[in-house]
């Protein structure tokens, strides 16, 4: 249409000069882009020429993220309070920046240059918390109740010391029964007959390892818990056949050397010195091992790490003969003292007989122990059974968990050094005719005890 009304002439302005289509295009292009472009550059302004940026020497104060360094002029307080375009308020900093932080106290003291390190000295108390489990019996051996703190005296190295701790709530045990593989075949018959009773001597809150020794110690399990399913497995395993003892026979035809020529027996490796000679058969008796002190140890170093507020026990069920082990008498029952750990027991085959424990405290040198076990109960505030019966055997059993259970546990404060390493002796007495008090004799200090 505007081509057409160009060619034929235009009605609105018959005064305009007409042109060619083209060139009236072209014309109009470039014409407006001049002006718009010249438009712009008029409008843009010069950009600002790089400025260096302010000092801060005459500011002071921390600075901190967020919230600048020194002090804020007014202005920007007021400004960073206008509320924005959406009607938001601003955050407000504050005017000036917090104070310093202070350490609460007093100022600390200031050595000297080079008397550092001697000035950290710090005063420390430290006290050794003794607790001990006592058991009371009438003179038929039946525990005895109803005790009060006050009928009680304790004693170290002879001097009174003050209760701290008096209770008669039951303690859940952490208990180890160590089983001797090395009793004669017929005892040893009695005991796997009466290991089914171990279990129902405990409560749900118990629990138990069990080990056994013959040539060296042997840990069945480890810490279970005492009504798991695990225990009677375990029991049936550590079942054993015994010993069967013969007597030597060290001369004559039944001897093992009863075949001799020149003197000498006819098989040198069964005459005195082996190849090398000589006559007699005494070197060919043997032993019998009978590794108690190494058993007991090994149940220690496993009852040690138990937590505290448990008591710790070691159970064993053996005649108490001692021969053959690597650890010492002396040695374990430091180790037991030291640690809290009682020993209980159970003595069958010949330990059970009337008069054996009493006997068995006269060792002759060079000779097998016949009872040790009643020296650790003795020292450790345990209790030995004797019972040569199956009865008699599963009995002790439920009888000394008991015993265990239920015993007045005392606590006080020692006054001697934390951790000297010499042993207390300890004496707890109580003020009424006709009872047996059982502790144990004394204890070695330790870390653990001190609070």
């Amino acid at each position: 249409m505007l081509l057409r009304s160009m060619e034929e002439g235009n009605p609105v302005n018959p005064g305009l000069r007409m042109v060619s289509a083209p060139a009236a295009v072209m014309a109009f292009i470039l014409g407006g882009g001049m002006t718009l472009l010249a438009q712009q550059q008029s409008g843009v302004p010069d950009a600002p020429s790089p400025q260096a940026p302010p000092s801060l020497s005459g500011i002071s104060g921390p600075i901190k993220p967020g919230l600048g360094a020194g002090e804020t002029s007014s202005a920007t307080s007021s400004e960073s309070a206008q509320p924005n375009q959406d009607g938001a308020p601003q955050s407000s900093l504050p005017s000036t920046a917090p104070a310093k932080d202070e350490a609460p106290g007093p100022a600390p003291d200031l050595p000297a240059a080079g008397e550092g390190m001697t000035a950290l000295k710090t005063l420390v108390v430290h006290t050794n918390f003794v607790e001990v489990p006592v058991t009371v019996k009438d003179s038929k051996g039946h525990l005895v109740s109803g005790l009060q703190w006050r009928d009680f005296k304790i004693f170290e190295n002879d001097q009174r010391m003050t209760p701290k701790l008096f209770t008669v709530d039951p303690a859940p045990l952490s208990i180890v029964f160590v089983i001797d593989q090395s009793l004669p075949a017929p005892v040893m018959d009695k005991v796997n007959e009466s290991l089914g009773s171990i279990q129902g001597a405990l409560t749900p809150y118990d629990e138990l390892a069990i080990f056994s020794y013959n040539n060296g110690a042997q840990e069945r399990t480890g810490f279970t818990g005492a009504q798991s399913s695990r225990v009677p497995a375990v029991l049936a395993l550590t079942k054993a056949t015994g010993t069967d003892p013969l007597t030597p026979i060290n001369s004559g035809p039944f001897s093992s050397c009863g075949v001799t020529k020149n003197g000498n027996c006819v098989d040198p490796n069964l005459q005195k010195g082996k190849s090398a000679g000589g006559s007699g058969g005494w070197d060919l008796i043997e032993k019998d091992p009978h590794t108690l002190n190494d058993a007991i140890l090994a149940a220690a170093k496993e009852l040690s790490n138990r937590p505290k507020g448990r008591r710790r026990l070691i159970y064993v069920i053996s005649d108490g003969k001692e021969y053959g082990s690597k650890a010492h008498y002396k040695e374990v029952v430091r180790y037991l003292e030291t640690n809290k750990i009682a020993v209980y027991g159970t003595a069958v085959g010949d330990s059970a007989r009337w008069g054996e424990g009493y006997m068995s405290r006269f060792h002759i040198p060079f000779s097998m122990y016949d009872n040790l076990l009643s020296k650790y109960v003795l020292e450790t505030g345990g209790t030995l059974d004797a019972e040569g019966s199956v009865n008699g055997i599963e009995k002790s059993y439920a009888r000394i968990a008991e015993e265990a259970r239920t015993q007045y546990t005392l606590g006080y404060y020692s006054n001697q050094p934390v951790i000297d390493g010499k042993f207390r002796k300890i004496d707890v007495r109580v003020e009424r005719p006709g009872l047996e008090v059982v502790a144990k004799r004394g204890y070695y200090p330790s870390a653990s005890d001190q609070r």
